[in-house]
C-alpha cells in the first residue's frame, strides 16, 4: 500500500481508489463420493483505479483507468503500471463527477456462519451435506466440485475511505446421473454465504429425483400457451429483471424507462435489495434497501458516476434480492393444467426486452389427472405481459443472491414443442 501511495504521489495522481484483496481458498474435487483432488490457494491482488480530471471543449471531464498490481512487483514496475494507467485515463472523456467520500473504520471481522472456522472444517460440513441424499443405486452424483473462499478486502481512496472486511463463502457444482432407462446426466450449482446444510441437502435430493424423472421423459410438450410454473434459481433470474432495469447506468443511458415513484411492476410486487458486502467499491457503507414496494420503484442503485449524472444517491451495485413469500402452497401452484418447468439448458432473462425463456430439459405436464415428465421444446415469455399475473409460493428458497418464494405460477406463456 505504501509503495502504491508513494508512486501515485510521485505521478501527481490526486484521485484514486485502491482495492486490496487477499484470498485463501480450498477446493475439493470428487469422483462419485471419492475425493480425487484437493487444491489450496493463497492469492493477493491489488486493483488501482486512477482518475484524471481535464477539460474538453470547455467541459470538465474525469477519465479513469484501472490497473492490476501483484505482489513481488518492484517500485519501478509499480510506477510504470500506474503511469500507463494515468496516461490512458486522459482518453476517457466522461463528464465530471465527484468521488464519494467513504468511511474510516477498523477492519470488520467475518460475520457469516463460517466465521472463526478453518476452511477445512467448513468444507467437511458442506461436503457431508452434499452427499447426504446420495443413497440410491439407480441415481447418484457422479462428480462434484466444492470451493470455499475466505476473502479479506481493504479499500483506500483519495476521498478519505479506509475500510477493510472479511467474508467467507462456499459454492460448487455437481452432476447427477441416472443410467436407466436412458442414461442421462444433469448439471447443478449452489452458492451460499452461510453453512446452509439443510438447504444444500434438500437441493441435492431434489436434483437426484429430477434426474430420475429426466431419464423417463421422452416427449416434448405440445406447442401452445401454458400456465407455467418456475422455481429455485429461475426465480432469481426472472426477478433480476427489476434489479437490472433499476440500475443507474441503464436509466441514464435510456435503456430503461424506470423512474422513482413510478409503478414499474404492474401489481403488488415487493422486492428488497440485499447488501452482500458491508461497503461499496469506493468505501462507503452499503445497506439493505427497498427496491419495489407494491410495484412502485423506491431505489435506483449504482456507482458514483451514473448516480451523480441522475442526481441520486450513489448506493453501490446490488446483486442479491429478498422477496416476500406468497400464501399459495406449491401443491396448489401446480394444480392442473400447467407446465412445471424444473430444468433448462440455460434459463435467461433479457434485461433490455423483458423476454425470458430457454430450452426445456425437464418439465412436468399436469393435465387430465396425470403428471407426465416432458423434455425438449422451449419456453418464451415476457415479464411485461405477465408481471400482473404472477402467483408466488408459500414455500421459501434461499441461495447466495436470492431469498424468497420457491416458485411462481405465471399464466399465458408460449411454449414451442411437438
Amino acid at each position: 500500500m505504501e509503495k502504491i501511495l508513494s508512486a501515485l504521489r510521485a505521478l501527481g495522481v490526486e484521485q484514486y481508489i485502491i482495492t486490496e484483496k487477499h484470498t485463501d481458498s480450498l477446493e475439493c474435487f470428487y469422483v462419485k463420493k471419492a475425493l480425487d483432488l484437493t487444491r489450496r490457494a493463497d492469492t493477493a491482488v491489488t486493483a488501482v483505479q486512477v482518475f484524471r480530471p481535464f477539460e474538453k471543449d470547455g467541459v470538465k471531464m474525469l477519465g479513469d483507468t484501472e490497473v492490476t498490481l501483484r505482489p513481488g512487483m518492484s517500485d519501478g514496475e509499480i510506477k510504470k503500471a500506474l503511469e500507463g494507467a494515468w496516461y490512458a485515463a486522459g482518453f476517457v472523456a466522461n463528464p465530471w463527477y465527484p468521488l464519494p467520500a467513504g468511511v474510516q473504520k477498523p477492519a470488520r471481522p467475518d460475520e457469516g456462519g463460517f466465521a472463526g472456522r478453518p476452511l477445512a472444517e467448513g468444507m467437511k460440513t458442506m461436503t457431508a451435506a452434499l452427499f447426504a441424499a446420495d443413497t440410491a443405486d439407480d441415481v447418484f452424483l457422479n462428480s462434484a466440485e466444492v470451493f470455499m473462499r475466505r476473502t479479506r478486502t481493504h479499500i483506500v481512496t483519495s476521498a478519505g475511505a479506509d475500510a477493510a472486511w472479511e467474508k467467507t463463502d462456499v459454492w460448487g457444482e455437481y452432476v447427477c446421473q441416472c443410467p436407466a432407462p436412458v442414461d442421462v446426466e444433469t448439471y447443478h450449482q449452489f452458492n451460499y454465504r452461510d453453512p446452509e446444510i439443510d438447504a444444500l441437502a434438500a437441493d441435492v435430493a431434489h436434483a437426484l429425483e429430477m434426474t430420475r424423472a429426466r431419464a423417463r421423459a421422452s416427449a416434448a410438450p405440445k406447442t401452445g400457451t401454458y400456465t407455467l410454473v418456475l422455481d429455485r434459481e429461475q426465480m432469481r433470474e426472472l426477478l433480476g429483471y427489476y434489479v437490472g432495469r433499476s440500475g443507474a447506468s441503464m436509466i441514464y443511458q435510456k435503456y430503461s424507462p424506470f423512474q422513482l415513484g413510478n409503478n414499474v411492476a404492474g401489481g403488488a410486487l415487493t422486492i428488497d435489495l440485499a447488501a452482500t458486502e458491508p461497503y461499496t467499491d469506493y468505501g462507503a457503507p452499503m445497506a439493505d434497501r427497498p427496491l419495489l414496494e407494491k410495484g412502485v420503484l423506491k431505489a435506483i442503485h449504482g456507482g458514483a458516476r451514473f448516480a451523480h449524472y441522475l442526481g441520486v444517491e450513489p448506493t453501490g451495485w446490488y446483486k442479491a434480492i429478498r422477496v416476500p413469500v406468497g400464501t399459495t402452497p406449491l401443491a396448489e401452484l401446480t394444480r392442473e393444467p400447467c407446465l412445471y418447468a424444473v430444468a433448462f439448458s440455460d434459463f435467461q432473462m433479457d434485461t433490455f426486452s423483458g423476454h425470458f425463456g430457454g430450452e426445456l430439459r425437464l418439465g412436468f405436464l399436469y393435465e387430465n389427472g396425470t403428471v407426465t415428465p416432458v423434455t425438449g421444446g422451449s419456453v418464451n415469455g415476457s415479464i411485461m405481459d405477465c408481471q400482473g399475473r404472477m402467483t408466488f409460493s408459500a414455500e421459501r428458497y434461499r441461495s447466495a443472491n436470492y431469498e424468497g418464494p420457491l416458485a411462481v405460477r405465471i399464466e399465458g406463456v408460449s411454449v414451442a414443442g411437438a
